[in-house]
């Protein structure tokens, strides 16, 4: 099915491009960038974002073959839009030695092992936790926002190897987290043998 873009849409876009060049960017990463940066209309993030365009390459394959999507929280998923979300959060308990969003990720890594696509935009012990389990992921998309730990918890990602978009900064959020998502599944997906 098609994607039709509402021309409020459309118009938002061409003002970014005529405030933004990202036309030197490769496809996945330009499309990622301007997806993010539209929708919080927040320009420093085409300086703050991580990208590869390699892993974005592979996760796009991945997603388009049906990789399962995991988020950490229900506002991610809200946002992700064409695509069945797996959250576990309303599952999940605290401790003392974890947080909600800790354990959520842990029981959504038992349901889906590995390959799966993960997108954390809310709880940096969310992306702390999921950087614990081995999950061999297709991505990570870690986004998580705030002042304690997000800065960290997005470092450690970059750190690990794991394939992930994240950014340097405090900024994160659901919006943004599940905008990356999205940027990957609006892209087209061009067939083998098609």
């Amino acid at each position: 099915m098609t994607r039709v873009v509402h021309p409020i849409e459309q118009e938002s876009f061409r003002r970014l491009r005529s405030r933004l060049d990202t036309t030197a960017l490769p496809p996945l990463t330009r499309a990622v960038v301007e997806r993010v940066v539209h929708s919080a209309a927040d320009l420093d993030y085409a300086a703050d974002l991580v990208c590869d365009e390699t892993s974005l390459a592979d996760a796009h394959t991945a997603l388009h073959s049906g990789a399962p999507v995991v988020v950490d929280v229900e506002m991610v998923a809200a946002g992700i839009t064409r695509r069945e979300t797996v959250c576990r959060l309303k599952d999940a308990t605290a401790t003392p030695d974890r947080t909600r969003s800790a354990h959520a990720i842990r029981l959504a890594y038992e349901q889906v092992g590995p390959g799966a696509l993960w997108v954390i935009g809310c709880a940096p012990t969310a992306l702390e936790e999921l950087l614990t389990l081995g999950a061999e992921p297709a991505l990570v998309i870690g986004l998580p926002v705030g002042f304690v730990g997000a800065v960290e918890s997005k470092a450690a990602l970059r750190a690990s190897g794991l394939p992930a978009v994240s950014n340097v900064s405090e900024k994160g959020g659901s919006a943004v987290a599940s905008a990356a998502l999205n940027a990957l599944l609006y892209h087209p997906h061009i067939k083998e043998n098609a």
